[in-house]
């Protein structure tokens, strides 16, 4: 594959995955404190995948982002048949809960291969990196924090995520400011748009959304692909 002068990667299933006891332990928060018609577990956790695909499909239909208070409030309504006081919820001491329980039950990189590509690709003469990622329950600030931890931070020059932009993939606009991005990291030198590519597993909002921005792109994990072939 070419040497790229700037690699852009998608986040989650791309050198991420969460951890499964965080959405079993959300799962049962939800269900202890804001459940008085007494769903069953079972049922408050088919909620949250059913808003989190809705979510996700909102999103990357008219390319805004659906910010993690209000997931988190269609999560409560829906367990409770749209029929809650949204009043008595604190909704910054909720993610204060919920992202204590991220760090609690951390997600986990996605490959053996992952470290030593972002480390290989990080080495090369005049090469940077650079991370384009659609939010939802879990906000930019903590996946930041998360990334540190997993010792993926260092190897990325910068990190956009939609929640702080107010954009998702495919919105060209989620592109443009990737691409002002590297003209700032790079002090302003130009990089050719084929000199670029974005790495992730959704063909409609990383491999659509980059082909719109004019820049390559290749599709991972979601297809038997490793990340690995970047370097081959």
């Amino acid at each position: 594959m070419n040497n790229y002068q700037h690699y852009s990667f998608d986040l989650w299933l791309t050198l991420i995955r969460s951890n499964p006891s965080y959405k079993r332990e959300r799962t049962k928060f939800f269900f202890d404190h804001f459940n008085p018609r007494q769903k069953s577990l079972e049922e408050v956790e088919r909620i949250f995948r059913r808003i989190d695909l809705l979510a996700n499909a909102i999103n990357e239909k008219t390319g805004g982002n659906l910010d993690t208070d209000t997931l988190h409030l269609m999560v409560i309504s829906e367990i409770n048949d749209h029929q809650y006081d949204f009043g008595s919820i604190d909704l910054a001491a909720l993610y204060n809960e919920m992202e204590a329980l991220v760090f609690r039950h951390r997600p986990v990189v996605y490959c053996s291969a992952t470290v030593d590509v972002l480390r290989t690709l990080h080495q090369r003469q005049d090469c940077t990196l650079s991370l384009l990622s659609n939010t939802a329950f879990i906000k930019g600030r903590t996946l930041r924090k998360i990334l540190e931890e997993l010792e993926l931070g260092r190897y990325l020059h910068f990190q956009l995520y939609s929640d702080e932009t107010g954009m998702s993939k495919p919105n060209p606009g989620m592109f443009r400011l990737m691409l002002d991005s590297i003209a700032t990291t790079r002090n302003g030198a130009a990089v050719l748009p084929q000199q670029i590519i974005h790495i992730g597993d959704n063909v409609k909002s990383d491999i659509r959304g980059a082909t719109r921005a004019g820049i390559h792109s290749l599709l991972v994990n979601s297809n038997n692909q490793c990340i690995s072939s970047l370097l081959n």
